[in-house]
């Protein structure tokens, strides 16, 4: 590796006009090979086509210039879409048991491995191509048939032809138009491609060429299919209509929602519209409420932090923090809870922006700032409503902080969310937005942090040996424990390695000497090692390492989510 980028930079130093102490400079801030060539491309230091040349001497493989060949639709029956998107490789040719693929990484040996693996594939020959240009002709080669195939199935008799109007025209053609069948089956079938994936957001998204869908999967968004721009208005009005959104208005962000039911439960999905270059994105979040009653063991909370998250719910009163960032699943939990403590003799009310999961039996109520019904002042309201249990969506300003603060110190519980790294740094955020420390270490009952992380595959998962040098490296050097587990793909996983995922939780439960220490201002390393020894806290790197002991993740995936 280090005589490859000898030889990347002699090149460069000869052939291009650039001072050595910007590519000294761009090396050593560099992590890895990989983000020193990143940066090299994006600093316009070096064209990736004449990076690619200094490979293809290095290695011995030939440069493909695939503006000059046409693939054939053949090729995509060589490799699954999801291993070629997931690796960014582009299968060229197959000869027996040869499979050609064109790469702008001829270092990445275990996307070949895998391939190999999950393709029975001898041996896998490479050719070098710019990153770019692959991904453009895989767009090509996996969407091209897929752009009509739904809109040109006679429908009633119709053909595409004959249902398409000029997207140009008035708002009443592209009404007429939304509604025909063709139109009507192909919303229907991007809803159910979302569903059947366990997708949990599906992003509509219009380009200049096309109108993309892409759907997100356990945390990641992938490539579902592409649509023929002529259709864009009429798919989107169809989509504007069943959330009860305003289709004569282009120019603003709207949020609406709607129900489906699918195999036998409903389905909520949060709609939001968004104006772009192109037209409107939408993007369709999927709230399933069945996710709610599993429980938080269900959720995958380990043993210790859930026995700590308990005994905190069981507090009369006081604040419960969940941190985390967007997407960690802090909404989720909170709901969980409080659907668990959701019972006749107790009045719950919720502020949130927006509602996602409508719970029959509890008060959930909207904000809407442009009327002035923000947090705090829908907060301020409800405390003469008589609550038992107050959800406030997120804390956001130092005025919400204040009312919730002293409404835990009257009798109130309260859960909210707040954006920060870890459990402990919730209280340094709270005084940081005002809040005196002796009136932090009186309201607060517990914090949490909270991650998720994808789960292995239990179909492909594959058990390795890790170095001690590197298991160091990533932190976790006091583990004996050397073999893990890694993800190799399988039709059951859609060759992600992946399926499903879990949460990473930690909980700081407060006792009188954390509040003491609250008081006196002491820093959140003192309070973190002080919980480590007497409170059972673990970090969540420390929760997610315990999960790749027991193969339910990987390493990659907890420092990915937990640094």
């Amino acid at each position: 590796m280090g005589a490859l980028k000898d030889r990347l930079i002699e090149y460069i130093l000869l052939r291009n006009s650039v001072d050595k102490k910007v590519v000294e400079k761009l090396n050593k801030e560099s992590e890895s090979f990989q983000d020193f060539k990143k940066k090299l491309i994006e600093e316009n230091v070096i064209k990736e086509k004449d990076m690619l040349i200094v490979f293809s001497k290095e290695y011995k493989l030939p440069y493909f210039d695939l503006d000059k060949y046409n693939i054939s639709d053949e090729n995509k029956d060589y490799l699954p879409e999801e291993l070629s998107r997931k690796y960014k490789v582009l299968p060229i040719s197959k000869i027996g048991e040869v499979l050609t693929l064109a790469t702008s990484n001829p270092l990445d040996i275990i996307a070949l491995d895998d391939i190999k693996i999950a393709c029975h594939y001898k041996k896998v020959a490479l050719v070098l191509a710019e990153g770019e240009k692959i991904l453009e002709t895989l767009n090509v080669l996996y969407s091209e048939n897929e752009k009509l195939s739904f809109l040109e199935e006679d429908t009633q008799d119709l053909s595409i032809q004959e249902v398409i109007v000029k997207t140009e025209g008035a708002l009443e053609d592209i009404l007429e138009e939304s509604k025909l069948p063709p139109i009507v089956r192909v919303v229907d079938l991007i809803i159910y491609e979302g569903l059947r994936r366990w997708g949990s957001d599906i992003h509509i998204e219009p380009t200049d060429k096309d109108l993309s869908v892409r759907y997100r999967i356990d945390g990641v968004l992938h490539h579902g299919l592409s649509l023929p721009k002529k259709n864009q208005d009429a798919i989107l009005a169809r989509l504007k209509i069943m959330a009860s959104l305003d289709i004569t208005e282009f120019t603003v962000p709207q949020d609406g929602r709607f129900r489906i039911k699918f195999e036998g439960r409903e389905i909520d999905f949060r709609v939001s519209s968004l104006p772009t270059n192109f037209g409107e994105n939408i993007v369709l979040r999927i709230l399933d409420k069945e996710s709610l009653s599993l429980g938080l063991k269900k959720l995958g909370f380990s043993e210790v932090p859930l026995r700590l998250f308990e005994q905190a719910l069981k507090a009369p009163f006081g604040v419960i923090l969940v941190t985390g960032p967007t997407g960690s699943g802090k909404s989720t939990s909170l709901y969980s809870v409080i659907t668990r403590l959701n019972t006749p003799e107790k009045n719950i009310i919720t502020i949130e922006d927006p509602v996602e999961y409508q719970i029959e039996g509890i008060t959930q109520i909207q904000v809407k700032p442009e009327i002035g019904l923000g947090f705090a002042s829908a907060l301020r309201s409800i405390l003469r409503q008589s609550p038992d249990i107050i959800m406030v969506g997120e804390i956001r300003d130092a005025e919400t902080v204040d009312i919730a603060i002293k409404a835990s110190l009257t009798g109130e519980k309260m859960f909210s969310t707040l954006h920060t790294n870890n459990s402990v740094g919730a209280i340094t955020r709270l005084i940081d937005m005002g809040v005196e420390p002796f009136l932090v270490a009186a309201s607060l009952v517990a914090t949490t942090a909270q991650r998720l992380v994808r789960k292995l595959c239990p179909k492909c998962k594959v058990k390795y040996e890790i170095e001690e040098d590197l298991l160091e490296k990533l932190g976790f050097a006091m583990s004996p424990i050397r073999e893990f587990y890694k993800a190799t793909g399988c039709d059951h996983c859609r060759h992600t390695g992946y399926r499903g995922r879990i949460a990473l939780l930690e909980v700081l439960s407060l006792d009188d000497t954390i509040r003491k220490m609250i008081i006196k201002r002491s820093t959140e390393d003192e309070i973190i090692k002080y919980a480590e020894k007497n409170r059972d806290f673990k970090p969540l790197k420390q929760d997610g390492f315990n999960k790749c002991v027991e193969g339910i993740t990987t390493l990659e995936e907890v420092l990915r989510v937990a640094g």
